[in-house]
């Protein structure tokens, strides 16, 4: 209603939103408490805002399906959810939530829509938010939407996003709308903020998405092995913004580090870590999130 109504005026050109309030309240939970992530979702499940086969919410899909709705609203363009990039937070460590804050982030489950010249982009993953932002101020099972405007510039839209009586009132709200249409007449939905044509606009491909990283490594106890993953990632066109090692204890002669990077494509941090892999400088596989 608020892309229909009170920015009609505008070409909408991003959303970034919060748009699942069990994501949130655990990683809210998470955070604040220090907790691992199985403890919280219990918890989630006792209080009622995650199901008991938990996966459309924590695996990120209950986020890209209304992604996926906000770009039809926006620019009248249906993607294909097996086209979309999803991300949810069932890997996510605790270690990484307390990384990321330390760096002055808070981490949340991020839908992207966006669009620059006949390309769309839609996704989701978890994403670092600089504690200056107002997204990262949204905490426990609320949700919340950052639209830019051309005109309006960022507005925010904010409101509980889990539970049985907030989602019985959005439910009744679109039956509200439905029955009004009817009563006039009206037997298509009119959704679309503005319409670009049909065929002119196109999802930009996942590899081609740009983004700032946080990478996290576990990188071998010896001399040049960091030097080595910044070769890597340079040579893919990675730039390193900030890097620092996190812990001073070695852990199965591992150290683990923390990189952020300048601002890369997908598909070339990609490769770079597909190299840094097989370098044999790292453990486990490294970790990425994306950053605003």
């Amino acid at each position: 209603r608020v892309l229909r109504e009170g920015l009609a005026g505008n070409d909408i050109e991003s959303i970034d939103g919060i748009l699942n309030g069990t994501c949130n309240y655990i990683l809210t939970r998470m955070e604040n408490e220090g907790l691992p992530f199985d403890v919280v979702l219990k918890d989630a499940q006792k209080l009622g805002y995650a199901e008991a086969n938990p996966s459309l919410d924590i695996d990120g899909f209950d986020t890209a399906h209304k992604a996926c709705i906000l770009a039809a609203l926006a620019y009248g363009f249906q993607p294909r959810l097996d086209e979309v990039s999803v991300e949810g937070i069932r890997t996510l460590q605790g270690e990484d939530v307390a990384y990321a804050a330390a760096f002055g982030y808070r981490i949340k489950l991020l839908a992207r829509v966006a669009k620059s010249g006949d390309e769309i982009e839609v996704g989701v993953a978890p994403t670092l938010v600089p504690m200056s932002h107002m997204l990262a101020s949204v905490n426990d099972a609320f949700n919340a939407a950052w639209v830019k405007g051309d005109m309006s510039d960022c507005t925010m839209y904010y409101g509980r996003g889990a539970g049985r009586a907030p989602t019985a009132s959005t439910v009744i709200g679109d039956i509200g709308d439905i029955a009004r249409n009817l009563a006039h007449g009206e037997t298509r939905y009119s959704r679309a903020v503005k319409t670009y044509g049909e065929g002119t606009l196109r999802l930009r491909p996942a590899g081609e998405i740009s983004s700032r990283f946080y990478l996290r490594f576990g990188v071998v106890d010896k001399a040049g092995a960091f030097g080595e993953i910044a070769t890597i990632l340079g040579r893919h066109g990675v730039s390193i913004s900030a890097a620092s090692q996190k812990d001073e204890k070695v852990r199965h002669g591992f150290v683990p580090v923390v990189v952020l990077t300048h601002e890369a494509k997908a598909a070339e941090l990609d490769a770079a870590l597909a190299e840094i892999k097989a370098s044999r400088v790292v453990g486990d596989d490294p970790v990425k999130l994306r950053m605003i």
